[in-house]
């Protein structure tokens, strides 16, 4: 029986309890069971953390020059680095990732703030061409002010990251909001940030539930940005909320991502992409490649082979080095899972493997890999994110065909192409609506690399060179240059 833990929030550089010294417990997905609290932040302690943000950000961060906050930046690079294993060992527990998974990515985050610390004092301002004589106008981007993050359970450092760092290399501050279903990992990075030596305010972490604690952040008359990552539902009551404050609103909010196999595609290269797609993480990442086209020459032999290496993978703990899989975070994502899976088979749909809840485990959320053959991709499992370890399987014949049935879905964040044919990869990767196209691979993230989606996978995009400006204002500055006195404005002619 593990102890239960105690957290506390992070506000103004101090460790705080909510008002209400309510708390949420969260729980550890591998058996079910509370492992910690935090506590359920209402809107006093929004408005504390707000007002905080506000204060640092006029009275320190705001007017540091750039190349010191890149500094900072670095600085949390270091202790990402120094402290990956015992964030990535936290994230395992509060999420159920695999910790393979979670040590190697914490470590490979710092990049992340190594790269937004680069690009710091880098972002210039220009000379606009103007058309009135005597006159000198140039652009400087400042600083929004206060931006509020909010996060969800799954990949936090990664998409805590693409807000953060950003934000804090051109100036602004920060209110991060951390999930309900795992927060713990958001709260022990914070202390990371105090290592750092941020200045307080700069950055603050609270916990609590949409209502009051998120609706209260997003409405905030305060908050200037609000950098938003969960699902569609959620995020139409962040617009509706940004009205009240009109501030800057991105969404990245998921996807149903489509992957073609054409008959010409490397086959295991295609086999290995495609099991990292859609079983690494156990499914349970934005980019999933849950939808699979397979041409109609290779769909028997190629969906053998997929379903053989599918029945392989290691369900287990996801503290074991052997484990493939871990299990799903919620008994709510299981819920709906196995109500998908249902009316998929009810419709026609045939499962090839798994299907099922696994035994393995009495109290933990375990599922298997599973495929499932859909004679068509309006089928519920092969519409609908379900945000865990399914695939569905269809049938094509011909490029345009295929190109229609990918394009056929509300999302449009990700997606796969696989063919030794350089040209159709390039054909399809102009064909395909989505943010991001990946060809002969799969699953890939870089600070470098724009990150985000189109239709009801959201607007806006993280990481990339152009995200860091996203985080700017455009100040239009005019100067005379002329020693004469402007002319009488009463005076015509």
């Amino acid at each position: 029986m593990m102890t239960i833990q105690d957290f506390k929030m992070f506000i103004d550089g101090e460790w705080v309890e909510s008002s209400s010294n309510k708390k949420i417990e969260t729980l550890n997905p591998e058996n079910n069971e509370v492992w910690a609290t935090v506590p359920e932040a209402n809107e006093e302690d929004v408005n504390k953390a707000v007002i905080a943000a506000q204060k640092a950000f006029e009275t320190t961060w705001g007017n540091l020059h750039p190349t010191k906050r890149a500094k900072y930046l670095r600085a949390i690079a270091d202790e990402l680095r120094k402290n990956a294993e015992h964030l990535g060992k936290i994230e395992t527990i509060d999420t159920g990732k695999l910790y393979r998974e979670t040590r190697t990515q914490a470590n490979y985050i710092a990049e992340y703030y190594d790269y937004f610390a680069g690009l710091a004092d880098k972002v210039e301002g220009t000379v606009v061409p103007i058309d009135k004589p005597d006159m000198q106008v140039t652009t400087v981007r400042i600083p929004i002010g206060v931006v509020a993050a909010i996060i969800p359970w799954n990949s936090q450092m990664l998409l805590t990251a693409v807000k953060l760092a950003p934000a804090l290399a051109m100036g602004n501050t920060v209110v991060i909001k951390a999930s309900e279903l795992a927060p713990v990992t958001l709260l022990e990075f914070a202390k990371l940030i105090q290592n750092a030596g941020i200045p307080k305010g700069v950055v603050n972490v609270i916990t609590g539930l949409g209502e009051p604690c998120g609706r209260a952040l997003t409405t905030h008359n305060l908050v200037e940005r609000i950098a938003f990552t969960g699902g569609p539902e959620t995020a139409k009551h962040i617009i509706k909320n940004s009205a009240e404050n009109l501030s800057q609103v991105s969404l990245e909010l998921g996807g149903k991502s489509p992957v073609v196999v054409f008959d010409d595609a490397d086959q295991e290269n295609a086999l290995n992409g495609i099991t990292a797609g859609i079983f690494g993480a156990s499914g349970q990442s934005c980019i999933a490649g849950s939808r699979l086209y397979l041409h109609a020459k290779i769909y028997n032999e190629f969906l053998d082979k997929l379903i053989e290496k599918a029945k392989r993978i290691k369900l287990g703990g996801p503290m074991n080095e052997e484990t493939q899989m871990g299990p799903l975070n919620s008994f709510k994502q299981l819920k709906n899972i196995e109500k998908n899976i249902e009316a998929t088979v009810a419709q026609g749909g045939k499962i090839r493997c798994g299907g099922k809840r696994s035994d393995i485990s009495d109290k933990g959320y375990y599922f298997p890999a599973t495929i499932i053959e859909c004679d068509n991709h309006n089928l519920p499992a092969a519409e609908n994110e379900l945000f865990g370890p399914i695939l569905s399987v269809m049938k094509f014949n011909d490029e345009a065909e295929v190109i229609d049935k990918m394009n056929d879905n509300k999302y449009g964040l990700s997606s796969g192409v696989y063919t030794s044919n350089f040209a159709r990869g390039h054909r399809m990767s102009k064909a395909i609506r989505a943010g991001i196209v990946f060809i002969n691979t799969y699953r890939l993230i870089s600070p470098m690399a724009p990150f985000g989606g189109i239709k009801d996978s959201g607007y806006g995009k993280e990481a990339g060179i152009e995200s860091i400006k996203d985080y700017t204002r455009i100040k239009t500055i005019w100067s005379n240059t002329s020693d004469k006195p402007m002319s009488d404005p009463f005076t015509m002619g």
